[in-house]
């Protein structure tokens, strides 16, 4: 991934200190912590090295910038010791001039976490010159050595052989160291100069061991903390989660209902408009009815009123014969026998 413009990678408070996930054993973040302690000592005059312990790692290789990745631990060379006199919260590269740690060191655990697949993968395409990996209990689980250095050539990593390893660009070996320390004998991780001898572990008093490893443990509790907290975010939001289903089906249900509703009552509107157009055209019809009913009463009245009018003049003329009639009589003549008009 090609990042031209550092205006779009993330700042120093943006970024979180490192992944929150717990360390499956003590040995992940006490062994790494005796490789510095013993750095402490040999490059005590030393201001241009960086040597960090389950820190993230920001870098520019992988599809987001935002993403570290966290090694057990990692050294870098030609930079500042304290980052313009303060601490670092986290190693990003672009603030470190491109300065690429020179050896990364992953702890393999009960859980394997890719070390030998995308991480490897990933330090190759970062540029890290040295990638060592520290396997004492799963290297057979895993098809490995329990210690494991590889170096980049050409692109690529190349299984270093021997132990310890020498790394000259470093001036420093690295490699496995049985001892006793703080009362304990067992294996251990340290350096070794390039005659392959060891420069030992730090020495510590009992009172600094026992500081170390209470900080050891409070660093497993919080961070066990952590994993609980983390936890118990995943259940709430597992419950939202599934409250926001459960809301969502009701809202759908709501939805499904309304949109019923509304199917109903678009047939029930459809239904009262063709109950009113059908009401409509009975009451066209009986306007029709009605007006023809109307037409026919007029025409019966003028027919009554004729007929009236013929009965009127029939009885006219019937008593204008009658009168003639009567005339007639009293003239002497029969009106019933009245002689043939004369032409």
């Amino acid at each position: 991934m090609l990042i031209t413009d550092l205006r779009s990678l993330p700042g120093a408070d943006e970024r979180p200190d490192s992944d929150d996930t717990p360390v499956d054993n003590e040995d992940q973040n006490f062994l790494p912590n005796l490789l510095l302690a013993t750095l402490y000592r040999l490059w005590q005059e030393r201001q241009d090295w960086f040597f960090a312990v389950d820190m993230a790692l920001y870098h520019t290789s992988g599809a987001d910038p935002k993403v570290p990745v966290v090694p057990d631990a990692f050294l870098s060379l030609g930079v500042e010791r304290r980052k313009e006199g303060k601490s670092r919260r986290s190693y990003a590269i672009w603030e470190e001039n491109g300065v690429v740690p020179s050896l990364v060191l992953e702890m393999v655990s009960h859980t394997a976490r890719g070390e030998y697949g995308h991480k490897l993968e990933l330090y190759q395409k970062m540029g890290v010159l040295y990638y060592a990996v520290y396997n004492p209990e799963f290297y057979l689980r895993d098809q490995h050595d329990p210690f494991e250095v590889y170096k980049l050539e050409n692109g690529a990593y190349v299984r270093q052989a021997g132990e310890p390893v020498w790394l000259p660009e470093i001036g420093l070996g690295i490699g496995r160291l049985t001892e006793t320390f703080g009362g304990i004998e067992r294996e251990w991780l340290a350096w070794f100069n390039e005659a392959g001898e060891t420069y030992g572990l730090p020495e510590v008093s009992r009172q600094e061991l026992q500081r170390e490893r209470l900080r050891a443990e409070l660093t497993q509790q919080a961070l066990e903390d952590q994993r609980r907290r983390a936890e118990q975010e995943k259940l709430r939001a597992e419950e939202q989660r599934r409250r926001a289903e459960q809301e969502q089906r009701r809202a759908e249900e709501q939805r499904r209902r309304a949109e019923q509703e509304q199917r109903r009552a678009e047939e029930q509107r459809r239904r009262a408009e063709q109950e009113q157009r059908r009401a409509e055209e009975q009451r066209r019809r009986a306007e029709q009815e009605q007006l023809k009913s109307e037409q026919e009463r007029q025409r019966a009245d003028l027919l009554q009123q004729e007929l009236e009018a013929e009965q009127r003049r029939a009885q006219a003329a019937l008593e204008e014969n009658q009168q003639l009639a009567e005339y007639l009589r009293s003239l002497g003549l029969d009106p019933n026998n009245l002689p043939p008009a004369q032409n």
